[in-house]
């Protein structure tokens, strides 16, 4: 027996034990969002076979007259949040809350777009009348889902969430890689599937994506 064989199985077992540690923690962080992204990939592969009807809601109001005045302190053109004051009687009369969106001011009107996964929204507000008009579509838990595996008007933390778990997902992968390669000489087909994970969608997008 070599006199390097001892020290070659320690570098082996310690390669292992970090790996599969790395390996089944990525694994259950990414596990709950590997499963939801599965599904809404197969949604989204889908999405013109899958029948929803949007639900429409329209409601209407005209603002108290000190906020009907106060709109006229504010920009004539160009974009900014709601003041503060209107937000706060969106939120207590129709509990929507609007953040800090950009709305598009002109001298007749105020329109706040209020895109959100699975629908759509938006405010106008006449400056002159004071008259309100909000109108939301909601298109489904479906459409929620899938406009979530985009991040599609989810907000910057969803964005992080993306990021963070695609990272996961990449330490997942790699440490299995790894694991393969440490198990490949007691496993000799190991080579081979993954050569077939490369070559069919290869093949896939070469010959049938146009």
């Amino acid at each position: 027996m070599s006199a390097d064989a001892p020290a070659a199985r320690q570098r082996r077992s310690y390669w292992l034990k970090t790996l599969h540690q790395w390996h089944w923690i990525s694994a259950a962080l990414s596990l709950i969002g590997l499963i939801v992204f599965a599904i809404t990939g197969i949604t989204l592969n889908h999405a013109s076979q899958i029948k929803a009807t949007p639900q429409v809601v329209t409601l209407k109001a005209t603002l108290p007259e000190p906020l009907r005045e106060s709109l006229a302190t504010q920009p004539e053109q160009g974009t900014a949040p709601l003041p503060p004051a209107l937000r706060a009687w969106l939120a207590d009369e129709w509990s929507l809350r609007s953040g800090g969106r950009e709305a598009e001011w002109s001298a007749d009107e105020v329109y706040l777009s209020l895109p959100r996964p699975g629908g759509d929204g938006w405010l106008s507000v006449d400056r002159a009348s004071g008259e309100l008009e909000y109108e939301q579509t909601d298109r489904g838990w479906v459409s929620y889902f899938n406009d979530l595996h985009k991040g599609r008007n989810a907000g910057p933390m969803w964005g992080w969430f993306i990021d963070l778990f695609a990272g996961a997902c990449l330490l997942f992968a790699l440490t299995g890689l790894f694991l393969l390669k440490l198990h490949a000489v007691q496993r000799p087909l190991t080579w081979p599937v993954v050569g077939l994970g490369v070559v069919i969608p290869l093949l896939l997008a070469l010959l049938f994506v146009h």
